[in-house]
């Protein structure tokens, strides 16, 4: 078992939870212990894309960490809560409700690299201790401002709900989407929002809708990944490996090219344009990634299947 199983994570579950989940279908359809990992956090209280690497896929988690992701997200208007999500106990409120082209008016601002200091109730370590622990204890937590990028930010639903959604012209809730850099939180991001618009807000819904290359579209339920324990077929649930690396360029290796990276040795002699290709054998199997330049391939991750 060296690919992916795409989930799409209900709310409630955990990532840590979904990948054991994996783990367990593995063992009841006899594949005995699979080593697995997932490609990116997702919240208890999210739900949506949640990459699932399995064998030497495990290999490409750290590249599906660093790649961008797209969310769909409600911000609901006149409370912030303490998590910033529906779950934390509201620690500000607000009688403004913005009006649509309010929150259109201050888009901009966090379209493009922008400082975005993360939520306190985070998996984030401040000296050794995860910040969401320290939170939890009653303990001041100041957290530091990081640069991020929103590739772009648009209204999904504007004013959806308006007959018991609306105050006066105000909204009382909006959902967006985010497409965003590593590292970006959107809770983080509503908050801020709500704020520029002249009123307070928290996150009511949360979804990933695309996790690098893998999208909705390739993800299963966990009813379908339980029927996969109980029979039904791989090729319902499983992507292949190489389906990780559909976003950078596949180079074809004669076979002693990839005798040699296979055994991490350094090849010369490729005629191509430098850059970060993943190189495959006269067979089509994916062998390693690997960083061309001035006609050397050099390994920077290598696959043993």
């Amino acid at each position: 078992m060296n690919g992916w199983i795409i989930l799409d994570k209900p709310v409630g579950l955990g990532s840590t939870q979904a990948v054991g989940a994996v783990k367990r279908v593995c063992r009841e359809t006899g594949l005995g212990k699979v080593k697995a990992g997932h490609g990116g956090t997702l919240d208890p209280l999210a739900s949506g894309v949640l990459p699932i690497a399995l064998g030497e896929a495990t290999k490409l988690c750290g590249r599906m960490l660093d790649a961008s992701k797209v969310y769909d997200f409600t911000i609901a208007f006149g409370s912030e809560t303490a998590g910033l999500d529906a779950e934390g106990e509201v620690v500000a409120t607000s009688h403004v409700w913005p009006t649509l082209a309010e929150v259109e008016a201050v888009l901009p601002q966090f379209t493009g690299p922008i400082e975005q200091i993360p939520p306190a109730y985070s998996a984030i370590k401040i000296d050794g201790q995860r910040a969401y622990d320290r939170a939890r204890k009653g303990e001041d937590v100041v957290m530091k401002a990081r640069s991020v990028t929103i590739h772009s930010l648009s209204i999904r639903h504007p004013g959806e709900g308006r007959d018991d959604g609306w105050k006066g012209e105000g909204l009382q809730e909006i959902t967006l989407t985010a497409h965003v850099s590593k590292g970006t939180y959107i809770r983080s991001l509503a908050r801020d929002i709500a704020r520029a618009s002249g009123s307070v807000g928290h996150v009511t819904m949360l979804r990933r809708t695309k996790a690098g290359p893998f999208d909705l579209e390739q993800a299963i339920s966990l009813d379908k990944l339980n029927a996969f324990g109980q029979g039904a077929a791989q090729s319902e649930v499983f992507l292949p490996l190489e389906a990780g690396l559909v976003d950078i360029p596949a180079l074809n290796l004669s076979p002693e090219a990839a005798g040699a990276i296979r055994q991490g040795r350094v090849w010369t002699g490729g005629c191509t344009d430098d850059g970060l290709y993943w190189g495959r054998d006269s067979d089509m199997r994916p062998v390693a990634l690997i960083e061309v330049l001035a006609g050397t391939l050099k390994v920077v991750r290598g696959f043993n299947l």
